[in-house]
C-alpha cells in the first residue's frame, strides 16, 4: 500500500521495533516520519510523586543542562530511524514533547503533518492488566481519526 505520508510512533520497545519491520514489509510512503514522544523529567517526577502520594519537592531544572529525557528521546529516535532504513523505509527523525499524554502527542503530530496512516506496535495486554494500564496504541486508534496500522506482539 502506497501513501503520501506515514507516521511511525517509536518508543524503543520491542513492540515498536516489530511495527517498523512490518511497516517495511507492507507499507510504502513518499514521506515517512519516525516520531518519538517524550516527557520532561520535571513532569515525570511530579506525576510519579503524585501517584505515590508523596509531596513533590521544589525542583527547578537547570536551563543550561539538556533534559535527560530529551537526550534519551533523541537516542531512541535515532535508533528507530536506523531500524527503519534497515526495513527499507527512508524515515526522517522527529521528537515531540508530550504535554498531556503520549497518545495525544502522536495524534497531534499526525494531524499537524496530515499523515495518511499511523504505524504503532501494541503490547497485547489482556484481562486485568489491560484494564489497569491503558494502551497508547488503543487511544491512538480511538482518537486518531485516520487509518492506524497496529502490529501486535509476537506470540
Amino acid at each position: 500500500m502506497a501513501c503520501d505520508r506515514m507516521l511511525i510512533a517509536y518508543d524503543g520497545s520491542e513492540h515498536a521495533k516489530r511495527a517498523i519491520q512490518y511497516a517495511g514489509r507492507f507499507l510504502a510512503a513518499e514521506r515517512a516520519i519516525l516520531l518519538t514522544a517524550w516527557e520532561p523529567m520535571v513532569r515525570q517526577a511530579a506525576r510519579i510523586s503524585g501517584l505515590a502520594g508523596v509531596m513533590q519537592p521544589d525542583w527547578v531544572p537547570d536551563e543550561e543542562i539538556e533534559d535527560i529525557a530529551y537526550t534519551d528521546a533523541r537516542k531512541i529516535n535515532a535508533e528507530g530511524v536506523h531500524l527503519a532504513k534497515l526495513a527499507g523505509i527512508d524515515a526522517e527523525p522527529r521528537t515531540v514533547e508530550c504535554t498531556t499524554t503520549i497518545w495525544n502527542a502522536i495524534v497531534d503530530c499526525a494531524d499537524e503533518l496530515d499523515v495518511d496512516i499511523i504505524v504503532a506496535g501494541t503490547r497485547g495486554a489482556t484481562g486485568l492488566r489491560a484494564l489497569l494500564h491503558s494502551s497508547v496504541a488503543e487511544a491512538v486508534l480511538k482518537h486518531g481519526h485516520r487509518p492506524v496500522f497496529l502490529v501486535p506482539p509476537e506470540h
